[in-house]
């Protein structure tokens, strides 16, 4: 019996990983520029960690969370998303007592347990940055600008921001109220999951993904129309900062985002690919998330999580193409036994001047060995054979300009030094 890798999962095999270490090279690069540091957290955490930072209501704790209890009988579950691993660990190293605010990104991977299909699997790849012990405007901008400036330097060019403000504690109590009543009148056209939110999170409705709950609540009140003093005026200046940047941006007052631990700004970038539109990046503001999970009071936060296969498919899509970087830059073609010897201390010399060399393994004819050394794409083969051996000699073929030489095989690393 054969056995294939679990449902939900894929290997990345060299003919498409060198297009993730482009995006993830790109990635570090502009979080770099941006004064972001990398952070690496563990692929498994507490499961209680999840449930209080994500929260319990959320689609994600209720279905799609791979949790199980260890041989220590402790609750553990391979982590959904990257946020609340890089919180609890900007608690537990004590970041808080860094000059703020704390810049962090990540690249990992998470897991959920939902039906596998084009751009979602069951062990997926998150691109992230947290900006930790801020809440000005400011920093929400920044991380927005971070998002788009990586994506526009990947080549995508054609992208909707879409913006919300979801509120704080303060104006949400009174919006509860209100959508509560409101949904309660609408309880015999709504879903049974959407009839279990209204108690516990109704903001939730907003984002049902069934669509005769959607025809019935087209008159739904809004959080962004019954905002507080305060949070209308983080918006209102966030727009203003996004004006400055000249990055183009509409106001979505459906955008909730999945996550109990959002306050105030949350925020979607799509691609307007070929015809049709994919989310590309989703995140928004989580003032309260620390001190919700044991941190101190008063650490707000902000950032974004983009998925590196949904990335992948709107490069494509956009026909956006990541050039294959590992070419082979001198193949050694050998004649008799000698020369495959004397190929070894060579190869040795040119690698270790960083040249990208390699030679035949399989015994292969010279006829042949000249056609594997086309399909790997060499930019130069060397040429040895035992009457070149005895001479210090051998032939050195440009195969870009087809031009051919003899060279002192003593000379050969100099030489290519000169030419590459």
């Amino acid at each position: 019996m054969v056995i294939s890798a679990p449902r939900g999962t894929k290997d990345i095999t060299p003919k498409e990983s060198y297009k993730w270490n482009f995006l993830e090279n790109k990635f570090k690069e502009i979080c770099s520029i941006y004064g972001y540091e990398e952070i690496r957290t563990p692929i498994f955490e507490h499961t209680e960690l999840f449930k209080r930072g994500v929260g319990d209501t959320t689609d994600i704790v209720q279905k799609e969370m791979y949790s199980f209890v260890d041989k220590g009988d402790r609750e553990i579950t391979l982590k959904p998303e990257g946020t609340a691993g890089v919180v609890r660990a900007f608690i537990e190293h004590k970041m808080n007592a860094d000059a703020q605010p704390t810049k962090l990104f990540y690249i990992t991977p998470c897991f959920r347990y939902e039906r596998p299909q084009s751009g979602r699997q069951r062990q997926f790849h998150q691109f992230g940055v947290e900006a930790i012990g801020g809440d000005s405007p400011s920093l929400d901008a920044e991380v927005i600008a971070l998002a788009m400036q990586f994506l526009n330097e990947l080549g995508l060019n054609d992208l909707s921001v879409s913006i919300n403000s979801v509120g704080c504690p303060v104006c949400r109590e009174s919006y509860n109220r209100l959508l509560k009543d409101y949904l309660l009148q609408k309880s015999d056209v709504l879903c049974d999951l959407c009839n279990d939110r209204r108690e516990k999170n109704p903001m939730r409705v907003i984002d049902c993904k069934n669509e005769t709950c959607q025809s019935n609540i087209v008159d739904i009140p809004l959080m962004a129309d019954h905002l507080c003093e305060d949070c209308q005026k983080h918006f209102e200046t966030l727009k203003e900062y996004l004006d400055e940047m000249d990055i183009r941006y509409s106001v979505d007052k459906k955008i909730v985002r999945g996550l109990d631990y959002y306050k105030r700004t949350a925020f979607e970038i799509i691609s307007n690919d070929l015809g049709s539109q994919s989310t590309v990046c989703g995140g928004g503001r989580y003032d309260g998330l620390v001190e919700l999970i044991g941190g101190p009071k008063g650490f707000s936060g902000i950032g974004f999580g983009m998925g590196v296969e949904r990335l992948l498919l709107t490069l494509e899509a956009n026909e956006i193409e990541i050039e294959n970087p590992n070419k082979t830059d001198i193949f050694i073609v050998t004649i008799g036994e000698k020369a495959k010897l004397k190929s070894f201390s060579l190869l040795k010399e040119l690698r270790k001047e960083h040249f990208s060399a390699d030679k035949d393994h399989l015994d292969r004819s010279v006829k042949a060995q000249f056609k594997y050394s086309n399909k790997v794409n060499s930019r130069f083969t060397i040429v040895i054979g035992e009457d070149e051996l005895e001479k210090d000699e051998a032939s050195l073929k440009d195969m870009e300009t087809g031009e051919q030489r003899l060279i002192k095989i003593s000379e050969i690393v100099d030489e290519l030094k000169k030419g590459i």
